[in-house]
């Protein structure tokens, strides 16, 4: 799934000249002073730095909130105090990839690259955008190139987006590979728990799709999931022949999605279309 890019401690005062273009760990990059190693602190913010971040914390938030006029408005006034803000392009691209204008959000997408091309967080948003576009192989460089940086603190993201995206082409091995390392590095996030049922289900595995699925149970808020993956719990349960659980997936779809596609497949009974 695709969100926004990270914020850090002090925001990604980070990717700038300051840094070398090295990554930022909880607000602080390594500079060298009088040969000696100095961490970037509050302090060391000039008041346009300080402007800029302030206007990336409201976007954000007008962003998260489907605001996309205001959140525009306020990345331009980031970016009119730090015109070099890679993270206010990366930003933009986002409103922009939401509003649906998409020739906009991959521009910014390059401009915030070019910025910061090491910058994981940028790389897995633009990822996302490439893979949504149909460009899955230049997706996966994204991908790859964020998850290659230690840097990265949210490795799962860029893990599940690359599974979803390999996913999306039916390539089942690759979608494997990143979903289980997602697994292995934040074991309760729904997606990968409904990414692994998935590939399970279509493999005909069921007994590993009913295992993914009753974790899924575990871990996702039922309001939280889309009509598709309750209707793959359905059809999984209903393989392995769980009449209970099935109706209690059931009923879930019922409830939060009774005018879906998905529920008119379970009424006349459709599980293998």
């Amino acid at each position: 799934m695709m969100r926004p890019a990270r914020s850090r401690s002090r925001r990604a005062a980070a990717l700038r000249a300051a840094c070398l273009g090295m990554a930022v760990l909880l607000g602080g990059c390594v500079t060298h002073t009088s040969g000696r190693q100095e961490l970037t602190t509050a302090s060391d913010q000039t008041a346009a730095q300080k402007r800029s971040e302030i206007r990336m914390q409201l976007a954000v938030g007008y962003f998260q909130q489907g605001q996309y006029t205001v959140a525009l408005d306020e990345v331009k006034l980031a970016l009119a105090a730090e015109p070099d803000l890679a993270e206010g392009y990366g930003m933009r691209a986002l409103i922009y990839m939401a509003m649906g204008e998409r020739e906009l959000a991959e521009d910014n997408f390059q401009r915030a690259l070019k910025l910061a091309p090491r910058n994981p967080d940028i790389s897995n948003n633009y990822g996302t955008f490439l893979c949504g576009a149909g460009r899955e192989t230049e997706a996966f460089k994204l991908f790859d190139a964020a998850l290659a940086n230690p840097a990265y603190q949210a490795p799962a993201t860029a893990y599940n987006n690359a599974g979803a995206c390999a996913l999306k082409r039916k390539d089942y091995d690759t979608a494997e590979k990143y979903l289980l390392a997602a697994l292995k590095t934040a074991p309760d996030l729904a997606a990968t728990n409904a990414g692994l049922a998935r590939i399970y289900f279509e493999r005909r595995d069921d007994a590993r799709a009913g295992f993914f699925i009753t974790r899924l149970s575990k871990v996702a808020r039922m309001d939280g999931l889309s009509a598709d993956i309750l209707w793959l719990a359905i059809r999984v349960q209903h393989r392995l022949g769980d009449a209970g659980a099935e109706s209690a997936w059931a009923t879930q779809l019922r409830r939060h999605h009774a005018g879906s596609p998905e529920y008119a497949a379970y009424q006349r009974g459709a599980f293998d279309e």
